[in-house]
């Protein structure tokens, strides 16, 4: 009966996978004509609903019948709807000719994003035989609850002591360095230096930020503490500095990508469908934001309960609602209140759940990495379970494996479904038969997960089958990328000046 219990569970995880996979194409226009599903995708679809199912199956809930409407697409649009306010930042125009070689010297990166915060010095230069070179040190902080949900002066306080220890590790608090923000929220730019803050996401919810100027609050903490100068230069969304950072290695790249904490994507947009901005010239970076689809309800028909609770129980219900289907902040909790729902069905632990188990927070989501890279002798799984005071047997185990591929192979197929919709776009903007595009990645999910990988690019190109795609793993790009934009901004305003 054990072993019946595992098949079946694995069945319902494929077959919840499988149907993910087909309705997400819904979500943009991939895998749809006109409005309606392709009927490939539609044949695939109808091949899924032939697996066998059991009571398993009345748990995960994964059967969505692709009622949402493939209209109103927020990665894919790069524009708000008639009667919208805009609600995403556009970071540009950036001029594809801009180039920071010429500019050589030291800048200092900042990149906050998530729990974690980093200080990146960037020596920008020239290499052998004339090549641009860029050499890095960083240091990473972890940043304190407190500072997170306090006040922006906490939170800003904090990020000026980061830089103030980072500073005097590497005996700089003698220069005055131009520094490049790397600012992964929701940011309405009104200049390269001034971004005003929407909204938080990822649990951040300090207070006095919002509506504000995010570089003016920088610059009043670094003069609060008044032991260094800085030159803030340039603040940019971190899909952005990754974009530009994989641009300088492949120039075909013309979106960035991060799959980390959170979720989103910028793409290279042509400039008459920028309603926003005057002029039909050249391309515009447009950071699409889309970690906030679904907060009107476009997603309805795709949320399982476990993702309400998830919502419900956040720092911001009822927003980001997509990032929450994907995003790292997130996997670990999805997948706990999956195995709680099987407990509490007698299908797993012989439906006894330990406290930590029930205790919020506790299924972390490197554990879900860490259980998808099991050998296969179930060790790994069994020392995890155990850690949340569990004795699981071998069924249990197998159990806790497909839960988590089960969540983790949705996120990516999710994902996979917002970058197949941007990209076909580009295509379609761009009236070429086959496109060649490099997309450059970055984030702790793409990179760290064994499988995600690997979905996600299978995926995207089942969707996207006019397109050859090449995706390339960012190396620090947020910092970088920040920096370079600094230094481009740097040896412009030197030509102005002369």
């Amino acid at each position: 009966m054990a072993m019946d219990t595992t098949r079946c569970g694995a069945q319902l995880l494929t077959l919840g996978t499988n149907k993910c996979t087909n309705a997400c194409s819904l979500l943009c226009r991939a895998g749809t004509h006109n409005g309606h599903m392709n009927p490939r995708c539609r044949t695939e679809q109808a091949a899924a609903t032939q697996l066998p199912t059991c009571r398993v199956q009345l748990l995960l809930n994964y059967h969505v019948e692709g009622r949402a409407d493939p209209g109103r697409v927020p990665a894919a649009g790069g524009r708000p709807e008639e009667g919208d306010e805009p609600d995403a930042e556009g970071d540009g125009p950036w001029p594809e000719a801009g180039d920071p070689r010429g500019e050589v010297g030291d800048f200092l990166s900042l990149d906050l994003g998530g729990t974690n915060f980093r200080v990146m010095l960037v020596k920008v230069g020239e290499g052998e035989a004339g090549q641009w070179s860029v050499k890095t040190k960083h240091q990473m902080y972890s940043i304190p609850e407190d500072a997170m949900t306090g006040t922006a002066e906490m939170l800003f306080d904090y990020i000026s002591e980061c830089i103030s220890d980072f500073l005097d590790k590497h005996q700089m608090k003698h220069k005055k360095l131009p520094l490049g923000f790397t600012f992964s929220f929701p940011v309405r730019h009104e200049d390269l230096d001034k971004g005003i803050l929407l909204n938080w996401t990822k649990g951040f919810k300090a207070s006095g930020a919002e509506g504000n100027n995010i570089v003016g609050l920088l610059r009043d903490a670094i003069k609060r503490r008044g032991d260094f100068e800085m030159d803030v230069v340039a603040m940019v969304n971190d899909t952005v500095a990754t974009m530009i950072s994989c641009y300088y290695e492949d120039r075909q790249c013309e979106v960035g990508m991060i799959v980390g904490t959170g979720c989103n994507a910028c793409y290279m947009e042509e400039m008459q469908n920028v309603e926003l901005v005057e002029g039909d010239e050249g391309r515009m970076c447009v950071n699409t934001e889309w970690g906030a689809f679904g907060d009107s309800g476009e997603l309805d028909e795709f949320l399982l309960e476990y993702d309400r609770m998830v919502d419900e129980s956040s720092a911001n219900p009822g927003q980001q609602l997509y990032e929450k289907i994907i995003g790292g902040k997130y996997m670990g909790e999805l997948v706990r209140l999956v195995l709680l729902k099987l407990v509490d069905e007698n299908l797993l632990f012989h439906g006894e759940a330990s406290e930590q188990l029930r205790t919020r927070g506790a299924f972390e989501t490197r554990f879900v990495s860490q259980v998808e890279s099991d050998s296969g002798d179930r060790k790994q799984i069994h020392n995890i379970l155990s850690t949340l005071g569990l004795r699981p047997s071998v069924t249990d185990c197998d159990i806790v494996r497909r839960a988590c591929e089960s969540v983790s192979t949705r996120a990516a197929h999710m994902c996979s479904a917002g970058l197949a919709g941007v990209i076909n776009r580009m295509r379609e903007s761009r009236s070429e038969d086959v496109m060649r595009i490099t997309v450059g990645v970055d984030g702790s999910v793409y990179k760290l997960h064994p499988s995600f990988k690997e979905r996600f690019h299978a995926s995207v190109r089942r969707l996207t089958p006019n397109c050859e795609i090449t995706f390339i793993e960012s190396e620090e790009g947020s910092g970088r990328g920040a920096a370079l934009v600094s230094a481009v901004a740097c040896k412009k305003a030197c030509m102005l000046a002369q």
